[in-house]
């Protein structure tokens, strides 16, 4: 791609993206990939049976002190392709029979990915993000992401800045998941079960956060009606949470079903509910280049 000044998320750091990293995201213009495969582990309505088509996109907008994929979010570990070779790998996964394009982490690459759909894909086009994001940037993927599936982390700025150094995550992150929204309409199954449309919004349950979990649960019963909810419990003290006081430990069983009883008083069904026992490194990818590189021996 060529060089532009990005302003495309939150950060509004006006860096010049290029074939130089640059910026809070430290990557340049072209995205950055770590793996492209079929992945078993997201929602059922996403990976079903075939799997979800999940590219891995390196460099984040965030900084989140616990992110399981720290190897690429903060270390940037990914190889480097074009906007041809990145449609090039949609394609591939479609071959494979996955039931979607998973676009995971994508926000940073908005100008590249926008480019790789400028033609329509036969699969709905997943957009898996921290829901750190700006509008204007959203409102260019309308008619081109079908599938929303954001983290709403944080409703509280001290919790924000403490984890993800992004203090005004929820101003930015609540307007966003409102955009998604109004952009897909409420969830839409296929006669599979397989999602066509629609926004799943994620909510990760914090060791010590319990209570801002459950407000972030009041505030999506109010402002999202459509929107299906994905409340996790995967959470591990992974990445760099020494000196993080809770955080540096799993969540206890009370946290986690005083939350859960919150998510069904407030009847928020449509959705769903991981277990505490997903608590396990097992889930986490291998971020090894698989899919990344062409295959030499491919026609294609």
């Amino acid at each position: 791609m060529k060089s532009y000044v990005c302003r495309d998320c939150p950060r509004d750091c006006g860096a010049l993206r290029g074939e130089t990293s640059a910026g809070f995201c430290r990557m340049g213009a072209d995205p950055v990939i770590a793996r492209a495969a079929p992945h078993y582990d997201e929602e059922p309505v996403i990976s079903g049976t075939r799997g979800s088509g999940a590219v891995f996109f390196s460099g984040c907008t965030l900084r989140c002190r616990f992110c399981q994929n720290f190897p690429i979010s903060h270390d940037g570990f990914g190889q480097r392709v074009s906007v041809s070779r990145l449609r090039e790998i949609y394609f591939e996964l479609i071959d494979q029979g996955v039931h979607n394009i998973n676009l995971v982490n994508p926000t940073h690459f908005s100008a590249a990915i926008l480019e790789s759909l400028a033609e329509p894909l036969p699969v709905p086009v997943v957009w898996n993000s921290g829901g750190y994001e700006k509008v204007d940037t959203l409102r260019r993927f309308e008619g081109k992401v079908q599938v929303y599936l954001p983290d709403l982390k944080y409703i509280r700025p001290d919790s924000a800045r403490k984890y993800s150094a992004a203090r005004d995550y929820f101003d930015f992150a609540g307007p966003a998941l409102k955009e998604m929204l109004r952009q897909t309409g409420p969830v839409e199954l296929d006669s599979d079960g397989i999602i066509r449309r629609g926004t799943i919004v994620r909510h990760l349950i914090l060791p010590g956060c319990a209570e801002e979990s459950m407000a972030i649960l009041d505030w999506i019963a109010e402002n999202l009606p459509g929107a299906w909810v994905s409340l996790m419990a995967q959470y591990l003290p992974f990445g760099d949470v020494q000196g993080l006081d809770a955080l540096e430990r799993r969540l206890f069983p009370e946290e986690y079903e005083a939350v859960v009883n919150h998510l069904m008083a407030l009847g928020l069904e449509d959705g769903f509910v991981q277990e505490l026992s997903s608590s396990d490194e097992k889930y986490i990818p291998a971020f090894d280049l698989t899919g990344v590189e062409a295959d030499k021996n491919s026609a294609k």
